[in-house]
Formats: C-alpha cells, sequence, structure tokens
C-alpha cells in the first residue's frame, strides 16, 4: 500500500479528484434558464446540450480503459483535471450555443479521463477488506459534485454570470490538480506470478487485444455496464431538469438550486449505505432491486397526474428525494460488482471503462428522451413512465448480476 502524504489517504483525494469532474456535469442545469434565453435554445436544445459532456465517455471510455495501464492511472486524472479546467476558462467566453456545445464536449473527455480510472486506482491504494466500504464512497462523486454544483451555481449566476461561474469551477478543478499531483503517488499495478517470476508489467500492457476480447465475450462486464446505464439514464434526466421544472412553477433561482441540491445530495446517502450494506453481507442483487423499484416508486409519485392532478408539491419533492437517495444504492453496488465480475485481474480498467461507457450512454440519451417527451405531452407528467420502464430494465439486470455473481462465488 502507498505511503500518505500529508497524512491524507490518497482514496481520498481521488474522490475529491470525481467530485471536480462532476461539478463540470452538474454546472449546467442551474444556468439552463439563464442560456436558454441568452443563447436562445429550444427545451431539447438543452436536453442535448446537458447530455454533451458525455459525448467522450460514450465513444471513448472503453478504449481508455485499455490503455489506462499504459498511460498511468494518475497521470490519467491530471490530465483530466487540466483539460476540465481549460475547457471551463474557455466556455466563459463564448457568446453562442454551438461553441458551448463543443467545449461541453471537450470537457466530458476530462471528466473522462478523471473518473474511468479512480476505481482502479482505489483498488491498489486500500486494504481489501476496505474496497467495498471505499467504493460506495467513490459512487459519492457524481450526486456531491451535482450537488454542489446546484447548490452554490444559482447564487453565483444571479450574483455574477454565468460565465464567472464556469470560471470559478475551472479555479477549484486547478487545485484538485494540485492535491492528485502532491497528494497521490503513482501505485502500480502488481505483477501478475507465474510459478515463482513475476511477469513484467509491460507484458501486461502489450496484451490489450487478449483484455479486450476477454471482457467483451464476458457477461459481467455488459451486466454491469448495462445496469449502470439504465440506472444514469433516469438519475440525470430527472435530476438535471429540476431547475428548469421549478422555473416553471415559478420559483426563484435560489430556491430552486437550494431544492434540487438536497435531492442530488440525498444520493450521497445510497452510495454510503450500499458499501456498508456490502460488507455486512447484504446480497448486491438485492440492493439493486431496492433501488430501481424506489426509483420507479418515486418517479411516479413525483410526475405522474391522473385527470391533471397530481400531488401536493411537498409530497412530490418527498417522492424526488426518495428517487434519489433510495437509488443511491444502485451506482455504489456497481462499483464493487464491476471489481468482482471483471474477468481476470488485468482488466478491472477495462470493465470500469466499459461501464464508464455505456453509462454515458444512458446520460447522453436520458435528458432528450425526458425532454421530448414532456415536450410531446406538453409538460412533465409522462416523466414517470420513461423511468418506470428503465427501472425494471433495471430489475431484469439486477436479477441476472446476482446469477452472474452466485456462480463466480462457486
Amino acid at each position: 500500500m502507498s505511503k500518505h502524504r500529508f497524512g491524507i489517504h490518497p482514496s481520498w483525494v481521488i474522490v475529491l479528484a470525481g467530485v471536480c469532474a462532476a461539478l463540470h456535469v452538474g454546472k449546467l442545469p442551474p444556468a439552463l434558464p439563464v442560456l436558454q434565453e441568452v443563447l436562445n435554445i429550444s427545451l431539447v436544445q438543452a436536453g442535448f446540450l446537458l447530455s454533451a459532456v458525455q459525448v467522450a465517455s460514450m465513444t471513448l471510455g472503453l478504449a481508455v480503459g485499455l490503455s489506462a495501464d499504459s498511460l498511468g492511472l494518475r497521470r490519467s486524472i491530471l490530465m483530466g483535471l487540466a483539460l476540465l479546467s481549460f475547457a471551463s476558462i474557455s466556455g466563459g467566453c463564448v457568446t453562442d450555443a454551438q461553441s458551448l456545445l463543443f467545449l461541453r464536449a471537450l470537457e466530458g473527455l476530462g471528466f473522462l479521463l478523471v473518473v474511468m480510472p479512480a476505481p482502479a486506482l482505489i483498488r491498489r491504494t486500500v486494504d481489501a477488506s476496505q474496497l467495498s466500504g471505499r467504493m460506495g464512497w467513490w459512487g459519492t462523486y457524481m450526486p456531491t459534485g451535482s450537488a454542489l454544483a446546484l447548490l452554490l451555481g444559482p447564487w453565483v449566476i444571479a450574483g455574477l454570470s454565468w460565465s464567472v461561474w464556469w470560471w470559478f469551477l475551472a479555479g477549484v478543478t486547478a487545485f484538485a490538480f494540485a492535491a492528485v499531483w502532491l497528494c497521490v503517488p503513482d501505485v502500480q499495478a502488481p505483477a501478475p506470478v507465474h510459478g515463482n517470476t513475476p511477469t513484467p508489467a509491460r507484458a501486461v500492457a502489450q496484451s490489450w487485444p487478449q483484455r479486450l476480447a476477454l471482457t467483451l465475450k464476458s457477461p459481467g462486464p455488459w451486466l454491469v455496464a448495462l445496469t449502470f446505464a439504465v440506472y444514469s439514464s433516469q438519475w440525470l434526466a430527472v435530476v438535471g431538469f429540476l431547475p428548469t421544472v421549478y422555473a416553471q412553477l415559478g420559483l426563484t433561482a435560489g430556491i430552486a438550486g437550494v431544492l434540487s441540491a438536497c435531492v442530488a445530495l440525498a444520493n450521497v446517502s445510497g452510495n454510503i449505505l450500499s458499501g456498508r450494506l456490502l460488507q455486512r453481507g447484504w446480497p448486491a442483487q438485492r440492493l439493486l432491486l431496492i433501488g430501481f423499484a424506489s426509483m420507479a416508486l418515486g418517479a411516479t409519485g413525483a410526475y405522474a397526474e391522473w385527470q391533471d392532478v397530481g400531488l401536493p408539491t411537498a409530497l412530490r419533492f418527498a417522492c424526488v428525494v426518495m428517487f434519489s437517495a433510495v437509488g443511491g444504492l444502485i451506482p455504489g453496488t456497481l462499483f464493487s460488482c464491476a471489481l468482482r465480475l471483471a474477468p481476470s485481474e488485468g482488466t478491472v480498467s477495462t470493465t470500469v471503462g466499459y461501464m464508464q461507457q455505456l453509462s454515458a450512454l444512458g446520460q447522453f440519451a436520458g435528458p432528450p428522451l425526458v425532454a421530448w417527451v414532456a415536450a410531446s405531452a406538453g409538460g412533465w407528467q409522462w416523466t414517470w413512465a420513461v423511468t418506470a420502464t428503465l427501472s425494471l430494465a433495471g430489475a431484469v439486470l439486477a436479477h441476472l448480476i446476482g446469477r452472474a455473481l452466485h456462480k463466480k462465488h462457486d
């Protein structure tokens, strides 16, 4: 295990880097009402702008996963943080939607370079007995970053401008770059042993075609990747449009930001709880089923209407909190499952990269799909149908993951 520099365990700094990367995904929702007015973009265009940050992950996740060990996990994170900071500085200077869309895609590449290698690097810095718990904490990077962005963004944008909000996050990311540079060592993967002779790490790096083939022909990586896709698509779609929904209800930007941040922050509790429950022996399948069932029920209560009448606003808000909080059991559980269902030690980064790629596909498709349904229906009342369908698919995949884990354990 690596030494702790400045008294800080490297795994916590890696989680911090993930939170900073997630800030750039979450910085757009509170700015959408302003950007729609300033840049004159439609609701569906806003959905694509919201999901454009996932283009790089959607197309390059598996490739970066394959090359992570040869590139260096720590170096990848540093490159990602630098790219995020550059793109955010540039984004604050643009005056048209097309340029902002391009820079959001560039931020997506930086996001990928940060979050894809992080689980494998955490795996190398913690004891095996602590891994499930730390993966639960790692699963909080997205909701924590989103919550902070939803909470702080409206105040910065209202008090200054959306450009200053972009520049502020560029500075925060530069701080995270320094923290990783100083506190996270370049931990190498243990060399696999053949007989009594370790195999050089270089030989492992040269076997990427075999690692790719092994990953893609194994059911485990497919199951965790598809499950993460059906989770992430509905979570980002619902939480990402909350500021817009609240604005349409007449709430101020500050109040809408606080309420949206509470929903995103609630997701953190589920992630942390998933790690603790896994350590106590709860089956992953049970946690996934509970998470998807709660997301389906929560979205139905929050958005469904009967004869144009839905639940009172307070109960709707409680349902959205449940959607996010209990749904938070899913990502932490899936990160742990990805490490267990990787077909070999040498395919852990590849498996996580593939999971990230399909997760990004879900995040790219989810917001425009929900926006299209809302625009077609003239409101958000059919959002629950999208999330319920995705949750049903997630429940089926959870059952298959349970069978795969049981088979591997045997």
